[in-house]
């Protein structure tokens, strides 16, 4: 029987391994795009494939998971249109008015956001560490991302880069409510189901279905939807069942690391001292997040 300490590691790797699953985004994406998907045909083929794919697997293995109460729309809401169909929105619009690093980092600004909605919401203390960490991952993304070097930026693209980081950071709140009564494969089918269903509207949908018939646009769609949407996104709520919603925040700025090191090696981008650095800041500031940590199961939180 695994000891009460060893089942706390495991929802830590669970973060880990869906910051990694995300770093791959690019890997799909670009091949999507390159083929002339739009950004938002791109997302839909993302959450939609995720949540057809999901929806196989509870119909099949455990249809009770399919059941939820109408009452609790609000958390699903929360979780697929105003998280993840709206930081989605933003992210890509900051990228059009800016630039992806910009966007990057700005995106990346979700920690800070989930600490103090956590300490509000869920009454979690603030610590220094806690503090530090965030700072350190945080600038750890800035060098990853090279804006360190400098870029101009309008109000404009600030707000709605900031609006990412907010998007991102109310999916780890929103379904730290959700897992206090819903398994973590029920609140991710549902959230991709309403973030599919929001996005619909912005994809220009008529003009991808003859896309389709590309076998190298099913299979990048694949790619994107299960293996850099529905598995990390499972992982990553599983893995809250048992990491307080600030700490996860924090573990799964792993993601900018996994894409760096992808983008050098597959994509012959140049690796800067700027990069290694970052990369170094950010996997330190996880580390001591880990330090002598008791890890408390989220209150109200159940273990499936």
């Amino acid at each position: 029987m695994l000891s009460r300490k060893m089942i706390n590691n495991i929802y830590y790797v669970y973060i880990l391994a869906a910051g990694v699953l995300w770093g791959m985004i690019a890997l799909f994406f670009n091949g999507l795009s390159e083929l002339g998907l739009s950004r938002f045909q791109i997302m839909l083929m993302r959450v939609g494939i995720a949540a057809i794919c999901l929806g196989i697997y509870i119909a099949i293995t455990n249809r009770q998971l399919f059941k939820i109460d109408l009452r609790d729309w609000w958390m699903f809401f929360g979780t697929g249109i105003c998280s993840l169909m709206f930081f989605n929105y933003c992210y890509f619009t900051c990228i059009a008015m800016v630039s992806v690093s910009v966007a990057a980092v700005l995106l990346y600004t979700a920690p800070m956001m989930v600490m103090v909605m956590s300490i509000i919401l869920f009454k979690e203390k603030f610590t220094a560490k806690k503090g530090i960490v965030v700072f350190m991952t945080f600038a750890g993304c800035v060098l990853v991302t090279g804006l360190s070097s400098g870029n101009s930026i309008g109000m404009a693209g600030i707000m709605v880069g900031l609006g990412a980081g907010f998007g991102y950071a109310l999916y780890s709140i929103f379904s730290t409510y959700a897992l206090r009564k819903y398994h973590s494969i029920t609140i991710t089918f549902y959230t991709f189901v309403l973030a599919a269903i929001g996005t619909l509207p912005l994809s220009n949908a008529a003009e991808l279905v003859p896309m389709l018939s590309n076998p190298s646009v099913i299979l990048n769609g694949i790619g994107l939807g299960v293996f850099a949407c529905m598995f990390p996104y499972l992982l990553y709520t599983r893995g809250l069942t048992g990491v307080v919603a600030s700490h996860a925040s924090v573990m799964a700025t792993v993601e900018p690391v996994v894409a760096t090191i992808i983008g050098v090696m597959v994509f012959h981008e140049a690796m800067t001292v700027s990069k290694v650095s970052g990369i170094i800041l950010i996997l330190a500031g996880i580390v001591v997040l880990n330090v002598n940590q008791p890890k408390p199961l989220p209150k109200g939180g159940i273990i499936r």
